[in-house]
């Protein structure tokens, strides 16, 4: 993910200093300044959240529940682990923003049948076909033209908001913080296993919603570059990237995982 300008680094020696009264003595005062000076990382996380989002979603909301994350994040970030702050961070705003996110219950009831329909023609089409439905499969799948499914998978768009928490990089490194201390070690098993599972199906998604894939999560692209790359449109993208979450979700579904 590309960072932001105007990212704060945790390098400056106040900050050090800040760091070291807030782990050793647990001093409020320097708790409030870590949280002030990392704030611009919520406005951050919650632009690239909203980007995907109908216009109407207040982005003033989404950085209102971001900050909860980067509370959770400065009070159990633990320096001496050799992290960086901002890879411990921000899964955690994003997580809060979506968090509230799903408060608000904000997709339509017809949008999450679509994706629904979708998934589940995947999943049907991918087992009979032993590859990767395309897209005029799908639409005949469900009784609808291409073109009409296109606009399903434009609807669908808003709702695949963070969808691909396990998704790694190239090299096998993933994007979600580290197991906390609190987790036991059957949860650690299992994330491990939920993560290998998920490299090993963007592997074997098509070409071109690998490609996005990559592009999305590992670059860090918008969609709008990630089109202008491709020579498609920022909605086509959208599309694609609808269609590659719902062939993940409908794998590691059958899968047996989250």
């Amino acid at each position: 993910m590309p960072e932001p300008d105007d990212k704060p680094s945790r390098d400056t020696p106040a900050i050090h200093r800040a760091w070291a009264r807030w782990t050793s003595e647990r001093d409020s005062a320097a708790r409030d300044q870590l949280i002030v000076h990392y704030s611009p990382l919520v406005k951050f996380v919650a632009g690239r959240v909203a980007a995907g989002l109908p216009a109407g979603v207040d982005t003033g909301e989404l950085i209102g529940t971001g900050i909860f994350g980067l509370m959770d994040a400065v009070d159990r970030f633990e320096p001496d682990r050799g992290f960086k702050f901002e890879t411990f961070a921000v899964p955690r705003i994003k997580g809060a923003i979506l968090d509230g996110l799903r408060a608000i219950d904000w997709v339509p009831r017809t949008v999450r049948q679509r994706s629904r329909q979708i998934e589940q023609a995947i999943a049907i089409l991918g087992n009979e076909l032993k590859r990767a439905p395309e897209d005029v499969e799908i639409a005949a799948h469900l009784g609808i033209d291409e073109e009409e499914l296109q606009k399903w998978l434009s609807a669908v768009a808003v709702a695949n908001v963070g969808p691909l928490d396990h998704v790694v990089t190239g090299d096998g490194e993933s994007r979600q913080l580290p197991a906390s201390p609190e987790q036991g070690p059957d949860s650690v098993l299992e994330d491990r296993e939920v993560r290998s599972a998920m490299r090993a199906q963007v592997r074997e998604l098509p070409d071109r919603e690998r490609t996005v894939v990559a592009l999305y999560y590992d670059e860090g692209m918008t969609l709008s570059e990630i089109g202008e790359v491709l020579g498609v449109t920022e909605s086509r993208v959208s599309q694609i990237h609808s269609k590659a979450v719902l062939m993940l979700r409908s794998r590691l579904t059958a899968a047996g995982l989250p």
